[in-house]
This record gives structure tokens, C-alpha cells and sequence, in this order.
């Protein structure tokens, strides 16, 4: 009953403070002259006297921003009615929270040794991705930051009448920046701009969101009564680091040349040099022990003159600057030799400098002991670890960037070296597997390059070996923490891993033991994606890399984007789930773990969805406790841009991935089950693939959704077709399910569910009553469920009807359309059988966010499509004209995203 409450109290302050920010917003409105738009805000009530035209552009534009306030109503309302639950109930009822996982642990018998050997086995990494999803700008960003703040910062009750009117004053000053900024990209961003846009999280939220995360994970240990000591340092603690792949993911993405690849590796390495820079700055300045009242070690005394003889004048100044401070002293000489780190001084060898992050962290685990050995634990644990877990989890590299290309890509690459080396017989593509293999292996056994260093001999070959050349470069200098995997995007077999470490040859990279990984992307390859495996783990290449008797990791990448472009959702979840347990199989009869690499996006067609329940949904046993997730456009901000959403989010990724952890796999497999669901997935699929095999397919897609418009949109640098062809196949996945989110029709994320359902009753109702139970025990199966639903709630009939009138072809359209329609009804109403209640009993929350965004949705629609009949028919005619319509379908795709919660 108190959960019951505290959410209707959450749905009330959202409407209270969304109010309080509409009116506000109003307020600006009327004070800067455009009291008639603050009045045609449609919100609140039944709005549909909207006329389509130009005049809409402030129109939309201030519906937009009232769909940012929202969120941000939204979201704030969301951390506060954690904080209540944990507060009226206890820690461990947060969903998905350490709390919650470590009194699972307890209530399930684990011994303390069992937690703490888990948590320390632990490797999680959040990969920040800068696909073409971020509607939003850079600016518009941290504008949306400061209202955040502002909205948190006018709650505090203490406020006196004063104060409260200048908090009100800022409100509307930063109200009033947002409406006279752009608010939608005129030109594409540039790398460059992505890259910073990426640098602030890394530099400015991460490092806090660890930290908060940490306490997380502390408090919860504490509060279930386990030993204090056994989380005290950061060895203890679970792996957290970063990874990136802006600057090294060059699939299908033509502007990032190695030079940029260089660059930003050497920028990543700076901002975090100077990150511990100002930390060890910071710990100087309160480590005040003096010398006279403690106790210090001679040999430690003897070693700081030493050092300090070894640096010269520098090292004198760094002992003067602290007379008698033992501890001070020793931190200004790690400061001294971080300085030449940053400067890469390497004259005095490498005892003057800090060639690794490790040899910094040895250092201030000295510290740490001598501060133990003096009776100063409690300052070694608030003053020292943050500084120690810094350096733990960004090192000196800051994030790790991941070097992607595509399979067809290397094939022209090879083909190119092969011709200018003089192979007759050179064009790679056309080669069997069995022709490959033959090749690569006898290659492999081998030194020698094709080439001389420096010769070109085609734009693919020059590319490939000149970013894997900059890679060298870095590596040489600073070792291989900065360089995270190579990727392979659409491994279809196991030559197209292999001969990645033909490329690694011919520029000398042959020994830096880089790994290298498949993704599987497409059903087929999820399906081949075991045999690559096996194959791949036994090639000599590989085996001489688990050589030494270390324990050897292999990073697999899991595709969710073109699975479900290829199968739809449940055929995409169900493949990827079956290729998780599959792979680890496979991989545990090598004795090799598996991390695996979720390619999420941030739409639920692209995998993405609330990170605990996507990891509760996982295969027991698939978890070694090693993952890697993508992050992508706007969910990055959504998920990062406040530090307490940033927190919790970092929270749920690794309590989850820790409580997948510790479950092994079912002893006995249910195979019936199993064939259950392959018997339902060959019905969704069978369905899914009538639509888009449907011969006049591509020209419904084209005229019931907006996609020309996103193909001409600025949200990010990459093209959103791979070579520029009109494919389905050569189209992204991304401006794929966006175009369809635009439309409403949300058809990624549900269609062809619907009718398999009712097929699988029809046809085995039996195992249809089954699953209803299945619905509730299985976490797959309810997850799957609920973001189904999910999508399907989100569509809307009526404006899927409206962009179908757009389509010229009656027969085409009216076929079409009753197919998905047919399919949309059977989905909702076959799930709320399945869960035994309906939608309007379940989802109270969910509807009511709908409803709170539904007339000003359908007044943007209207909008809409009025103005892509105009722009379409108009195109040749009035290029002016069209320029101007364009920039207003521009507009609304922004406005509709910040509405929709969503892009692409």
C-alpha cells in the first residue's frame, strides 16, 4: 500500500511542477511579446484549432520546449520517489538497486566470501556512442541542465520570500536564453563536436557518478549487517571503466580519418592526467600531518630525500613548499613526476615520469599503508580512495576507444594491399571461405608485411592500415589501456576475424595482443555466431594470446538494431537470447568467459529499455560478470545528464550485472518451453516479413513516414545510409525505427506479434494457457511482454492513419494498413490476456505520461503532415519555399522527439 501511495504522490508532483514550470514558462512568453503563443499552449485542455503553415514555427518550437519541462518534471519526480521508498521502507526496496540485490544474496544464502570474490571479478563498462539519435543541441543540453538544477534548488522548503522570487527570476532568465536559442542543428555536427559533447560526461559526470554509485554499494553492505572492512579499498570494489567510440568507430562513417583517431587518443590522455592532477593538488592540501607529532617510518623519510635528490631543484621545491609534512612532501613529488607524465619528459628515465597508471596507483597505495601504519585509516578512506578509484577506473587513458569497421570494408582493404603487392589472382571478396582460410592462415604463420611502410595503394587499404598505424603510434608510447576492442561489424564467419590480424601485421601490432571481436548482427549470424566462436577460440592466432595460464576473456558483440530490422522485436530477442546461451556454451567447453557486448540503443526497437530488467531478462549462467552495453544519443543525456539520474543509472547497470552474476545456469533446460518459443518466433516472423516483403513495401515506407526528412536532418555526423544507396538494406537502423517513432506507427517495436498470437492460440492453446504462467516466472518473457506492450501503447491509430493517407496507392495502402492494424489490436489485446489484466489495470503510470502528452502530440501531427504534403509536392517547384518548409519538419522532428521521449 505504501509503494501504491508514494506513486500516486510521484503522477501528482509530476503534474504540480510541470504546471509550475507551464506557467512560468507562459510568463516568459508574455514578458518578451508573445502573450498570443503562451495562450495556444496545448496543455491542460482539448486543443485542435491549429492551422497548418509557417506561422507554426514558434508554435512548435514552444511545444517542444514544454515537452523538455516534462521530462524534467518527470525525471525529478523519479529520484524523488526513490528517495521515499528507501526512506519508508528500506534500502533493499529500491528496484534493481545494490540494496535490493545484496539482501537477495543474503536471503539466498550467499557467505560474505562468495559477494566479495564476485564483486572483485567484476568488469563493467558503459560505452558512450555518438550515433545519429541526439536531436537536441549541445547548448539546448545544458540549458536543460540548468532548469534541472534550478527545479531541484526552489524545493528546499527554508527559502525565504525573498529568495524565493530571485530563484524565480532565474527560471525565467534561463527560460528566456532556451527560447532564443535554435533549438535543432542547421549544420551537421562536426567529430569534433561530438567528441566534446562526449569529454563532458567523461570528465565532469562519471568520476561523480562512481563515487555516489560506491556509497551505493556501501551503505547497502553496511545495512545488511556485512563486515566493513571488506569494502574499504578499491581493489575490493567491482571494475568500472569507460568506453568510447567516437573517434574510432569508422563503420560507414567517412570523416573519422586516423588523424582524428590520433587526436583523440591524446586527448582522452590529457583530461584525465589533469583530472588526477587537481585530485592530487586537492589531497596535498589536507594531508597537514606534521612531522613533529607522528611517528613517520625512517625508511619513508629516506625514500622522500631521496626522490627528491633524484628530481633536482624540483624535487627540492616540492620538499620546501612543505616543511616538516611528511605527507604533503610526498604528494607534491608525486605531482612533480605526474607533471612530466603530462608533458610526456621522459629525460629522466622512467623513474621520472609515470610510464602506466599502475605504477601511480603503487604509489598511493604506499601512501595508503603508511596512513594505516599511523593510525590515520579513516583519512586513507575519505581523503585517499577517491583519488586511488580514480585512477582505477580512468587510468591514464580516460575512456577506452574501440576501433569498428565493417567486414565488406576490410574485403576492399585487402583486395587493394593484395593488388599492390603483386597477387595476381587479388579480388578477396570473390574468394571461398575455404580460398581465405587457406590464405589467411598461411599468412599468419608469417612476419613479413605486403607492403613497403608508406605505400597507398587504395582509399579502403590506406584508411584501415593508417588508423591501425596511429594506434601503433599510441601504443608504442603509452601501452594499450587507451585501445578498447576491434570490432568487425557483420562477422559472417570466421575469416573475417581472422584477418584483422593480417592488418595488425602489416603495421607492427602483430605482439600489443589487441582483441579483436565479431559482431553479430543479422539472425543468420546470431545462429553461425557459436561455430565463429569455437572456430575462432581454437586458431592458433588466438591460443598463443591464452597462453601463460591467466584466466582469457573474449568479448563478444551482440547486434539488437539490424536483428530486429532483420526479424522483428520477439525474433530478435528471442535469436539473441539463444545466441547468449549458445555462445557461453561454446565458449565454457574452452574453458574461455565471455563478455558480452550489447549493442543497445536507446529505443526499445534497439534493445534499450530500464538496464535492470534488461539484464534480469539475460540467460542464467550466460553472465561471467564481465559486460559491456552501449550508450547511444539521446540516451546518453537522458540517462547522464543529471548527476543523481547519472548515479542511479551507473547503479542498475552494475548491481544488475553483479545479481546476473551470481546466477548460474538452470540445471535442466525446458525444452519444451524452448520449442514453444521458436514455434511462436517462426509465427512473428513469418508475419513481419509479409509486410516488408511485400513488393510495393519501400514505397508505403517512404510515404507513410517522414524518412526523407531525417535523411536531410543535421543530428549527427554520420549519413544515415551506409554508401548512399535507396535500400531498405543499405538503410540504418537508427533513421529506420525513428522514422516510424515520427509516424507513430512504433512498428519496430511490436508488429508481427500481435497475429503470431492469436496463430499460437489458435493452433496450440494448450501452450498458450502455459505461457500465461511463463509470463509471470520468466523474466525474458515478461520483459519482452512489457516492452511490446510498451510500443504499442505508445502508437497511436489515428495519426497512423493519418500519415497512411499519404500513401497514393489506395490498394497498396488499404492491404497494408489492415494488416498492421489487424496486428496492433491482436498485440494489445493477446498480451493483456497473457498478463492477465489489462493495460489500463497495469500500466497506470505509463498511460498517464501518455495522457499528459497526447493533445499537444496530435496538434504537432497535424502539423506535420500538413506540412510534408506541402514540402513533397512542392519540391521542384519553389526551391525557397521548400528550404523554409524544411527547416519548420526540421523543427518538429524535435519537438515530437522531446514529446515521444525518444529518436531513434
Amino acid at each position: 500500500m505504501v509503494k501504491e501511495s508514494l506513486q500516486t504522490e510521484g503522477l501528482e508532483k509530476i503534474r504540480t511542477d510541470f504546471q509550475f514550470l507551464i506557467e512560468l514558462f507562459k510568463e516568459m512568453l508574455i514578458s518578451v511579446g508573445e502573450g498570443d503563443l503562451a495562450a495556444q499552449l496545448p496543455f491542460g485542455e482539448e486543443f485542435n484549432n491549429i492551422k497548418p503553415g509557417a506561422d507554426n514555427e514558434k508554435l512548435t518550437q514552444a511545444i517542444g520546449i514544454c515537452f523538455e519541462l516534462l521530462n524534467l518534471a518527470e525525471e525529478n519526480a523519479a529520484t524523488q520517489y526513490r528517495r521515499q521508498i528507501e526512506t519508508k521502507l528500506g534500502i533493499e526496496t529500491t528496484r534493481g538497486s545494490w540494496g535490493e540485490t545484496i539482501c537477495q544474496w543474503k536471503q539466498q544464502g550467499k557467505t560474505e566470501k562468495e559477494i566479495t570474490q564476485k564483486l572483485r571479478q567484476m568488469k563493467v563498462v558503459p560505452v558512450l556512442t555518438a550515433h545519429p539519435t541526439e536531436a537536441k543541441r549541445l547548448t539546448v543540453l545544458d540549458l536543460h541542465r540548468e532548469l534541472y538544477l534550478l527545479l531541484v534548488k526552489s524545493e528546499n522548503p527554508t527559502w525565504s520570500a525573498a529568495e524565493r522570487s530571485a530563484i524565480r527570476e532565474e527560471f525565467l532568465s534561463v527560460m528566456e536564453r532556451w527560447w532564443r536559442t535554435g533549438e535543432i542543428y542547421l549544420e551537421k555536427p562536426s567529430l569534433s563536436d561530438e567528441r566534446s559533447n562526449l569529454m563532458h560526461y567523461f570528465v565532469n559526470v562519471f568520476p561523480e557518478a562512481v563515487r555516489l554509485q560506491d556509497q551505493r554499494l556501501k551503505d547497502a553492505w553496511n545495512d545488511m549487517g556485512y563486515s566493513p572492512s571488506s569494502l574499504q579499498w578499491p581493489e575490493q570494489y567491482p571494475q568500472i571503466s569507460f568506453g568510447s567510440w567516437v573517434g574510432g568507430d569508422r563503420d560507414g562513417h567517412p570523416f573519422v580519418t586516423p588523424e582524428f583517431t590520433a587526436e583523440t587518443l591524446l586527448i582522452h590522455r590529457q583530461a584525465v592526467l589533469q583530472m588526477i592532477q587537481k585530485e592530487l593538488k586537492d589531497l596535498a592540501a589536507k594531508l597537514s600531518f606534521s612531522g613533529y607529532q607522528h611517528d613517520f617510518p625512517v625508511s619513508f623519510i629516506k625514500e622522500l630525500e631521496a626522490t627528491a635528490l633524484f628530481f633536482g631543484d624540483e624535487g627540492q621545491r616540492a620538499l620546501d613548499r612543505n616543511p616538516s609534512e611528511p605527507l604533503r612532501q610526498y604528494v607534491n613529488l608525486l605531482l612533480v613526476r605526474l607533471d612530466h607524465t603530462v608533458k610526456d619528459n621522459r629525460e629522466l628515465g622512467e623513474k621520472g615520469y609515470f610510464k602506466r597508471a599502475g605504477d601511480l596507483a603503487e604509489e598511493l597505495k604506499k601512501l595508503r599503508q603508511l596512513l594505516i601504519e599511523v593510525g590515520a585509516k579513516r583519512i586513507a578512506e575519505q581523503l585517499l580512495f577517491p583519488v586511488e578509484r580514480l585512477v582505477q577506473c580512468f587510468g591514464f587513458h580516460l575512456s577506452k576507444l574501440d576501433i569498428r569497421q565493417n567486414s565488406a570494408y576490410h574485403e576492399k582493404a585487402i583486395s587493394q594491399i593484395l593488388a599492390a603487392s603483386g597477387y595476381e589472382k587479388h579480388n578477396y571478396a570473390d574468394w571461398t571461405e575455404e580460398e581465405r582460410l587457406n590464405f589467411l592462415n598461411k599468412e599468419l604463420k608469417s612476419n613479413r608485411p605486403f607492403l613497403v611502410a608508406g605505400t597507398s595503394c587504395g582509399h579502403e587499404a590506406d584508411n584501415v592500415l593508417g588508423y591501425l598505424t596511429a594506434v601503433k603510434e599510441y601504443t608504442d608510447k603509452y601501452g594499450t589501456e587507451g585501445i578498447g576492442t576491434i570490432i568487425v561489424s557483420m562477422t559472417r564467419s570466421l575469416s573475417d576475424l581472422l584477418l584483422v590480424y593480417v592488418f595488425l601485421r602489416e603495421v607492427g601490432l602483430s605482439d600489443a595482443h589487441l582483441p579483436v571481436a565479431p559482431l553479430l548482427e543479422t539472425i543468420d549470424d546470431l545462429l553461425a555466431g557459436p561455430d565463429i566462436l569455437t572456430n575462432f577460440l581454437s586458431h592458433p592466432v588466438v591460443l598463443k594470446q591464452r597462453e601463460g595460464g591467466t584466466s582469457f576473456t573474449q568479448e563478444v558483440m551482440l547486434g539488437y538494431s539490424d536483428s530486429n530490422k532483420d526479424g522483428g522485436i520477439f525474433t530478435s530477442r528471442w535469436n539473441i537470447y539463444k545466441a547468449e546461451e549458445d555462445l557461453t556454451k561454446a565458449a565454457d567447453k574452452l574453458g574461455v568467459d565471455l563478455c558480452f557486448f550489447h549493442g543497445r540503443g536507446g529505443t526499445i526497437s534497439r534493445g534499450g529499455g530500464k538496464i535492470h530488467r534488461f539484464l534480469d531478462a539475460m540467460p542464467p549462467g550466460a553472465m561471467s560478470g564481465q559486460i559491456k552495453m552501449t550508450v547511444q544519443g539521446e540516451t546518453i543525456a537522458n540517462q547522464f545528464a543529471n548527476r543523481l539520474t547519472a548515479a542511479y543509472n551507473l547503479e542498475m547497470f552494475v548491481a544488475g550485472t553483479a545479481r546476473q552474476a551470481m546466477i548460474s545456469e538452470d540445471d535442466e533446460r525446458d525444452d519444451h518451453r524452448d520449442e514453444m518459443m521458436d514455434k511462436l518466433v517462426e509465427m512473428t516472423r513469418d508475419t513481419y516479413r509479409k509486410l516488408l516483403d511485400h513488393p510495393h513495401f519501400i514505397d508505403f515506407y517512404t510515404q507513410a513516414t517522414p524518412i526523407d526528412v531525417l535523411e536531410q536532418s543535421k543530428i549527427g555526423s554520420r549519413p544515415a545510409r551506409r554508401t548512399g544507396q535507396r535500400s531498405l538494406d543499405d538503410l540504418r537502423s537508427i533513421p529506420w525505427v525513428f522514422s516510424w517513432n515520427q509516424s507513430r506507427f512504433n512498428l519496430t517495436g511490436w508488429f508481427g506479434f500481435g497475429l503470431a498470437l492469436s496463430a499460437f492460440k489458435k493452433e496450440a492453446p494448450e501452450d498458450f494457457e502455459k505461457m500465461k504462467d511463463l509470463a509471470k516466472e520468466w523474466p525474458f518473457l515478461k520483459y519482452s511482454l512489457i516492452q511490446i506492450e510498451s510500443n504499442l501503447l505508445n502508437a497511436d491509430k489515428e495519426i497512423m492513419n493519418a500519415f497512411a493517407a499519404m500513401v497514393t496507392q489506395k490498394e497498396v495502402r488499404e492491404e497494408l494498413m489492415e494488416l498492421i492494424l489487424k496486428d496492433y489490436e491482436q498485440g494489445l489485446e493477446n498480451i493483456a490476456t497473457l498478463m492477465g489484466a489489462t493495460a489500463e489495470e497495469r500500466r497506470i503510470s505509463k498511460l498517464e505520461n501518455n495522457k499528459l502528452r497526447n493533445t499537444a502530440l496530435k496538434a504537432l501531427h497535424h502539423i506535420q503532415i500538413e506540412d510534408l504534403k506541402s514540402w513533397r509536392a512542392n519540391r521542384e517547384k519553389d526551391p525557397a519555399e521548400n528550404e523554409k518548409l524544411l527547416l519548420q519538419l526540421l523543427l518538429l522532428v524535435n519537438a515530437l522527439s522531446g514529446g515521444l521521449k525518444s529518436t531513434g
